[in-house]
């Protein structure tokens, strides 16, 4: 069987990297929002979905993908199993995730804040100069 699935989403926040020393891997890690519609009702419901990247692949996010960027992810569905408190009691946790193999920018890049935008073209300038 092939484990494969492929979505496409808006980026939830900014991913974050997280380095483990003992190894020296680095893992990637964001959020997935994909929104669902209802031909029956007017509403629409978001499903959010994390997903870990390592290594090289997980750089290359770092480099290119930003809150609210929407995107095309290609991975293999895992569960992340863990235990917590709830109400006094240690209850396990299945936790579905994706681990990516591959993705592709979709649609504009998503508007910057005009500072952020001032910023960049200052810079811009001064290069240039």
């Amino acid at each position: 069987m092939n484990n494969q699935l492929t979505i496409i989403g808006r980026v939830g926040q900014d991913p974050r990297a997280v380095s483990f020393a003992d190894t020296g891997n680095k893992v990637v890690k964001f959020s997935l929002g994909v929104t669902e519609y209802s031909s029956k009702k007017e509403e629409e419901k978001t499903l959010w979905i994390d997903v870990d990247c390592w290594n090289g692949l997980g750089e290359r996010v770092m480099q290119t993908v930003t809150k609210g960027r929407e995107v095309l992810l290609t991975g293999r569905l895992a569960i992340n199993v863990f235990t917590k408190e709830v109400d006094g009691k240690t209850v396990e946790v299945h936790k579905p995730i994706l681990k990516l193999t591959s993705f592709h920018l979709c649609g504009p890049k998503p508007v910057e804040k005009a500072e952020d935008a001032t910023s960049e073209t200052k810079k811009a300038a001064r290069k240039s100069a």
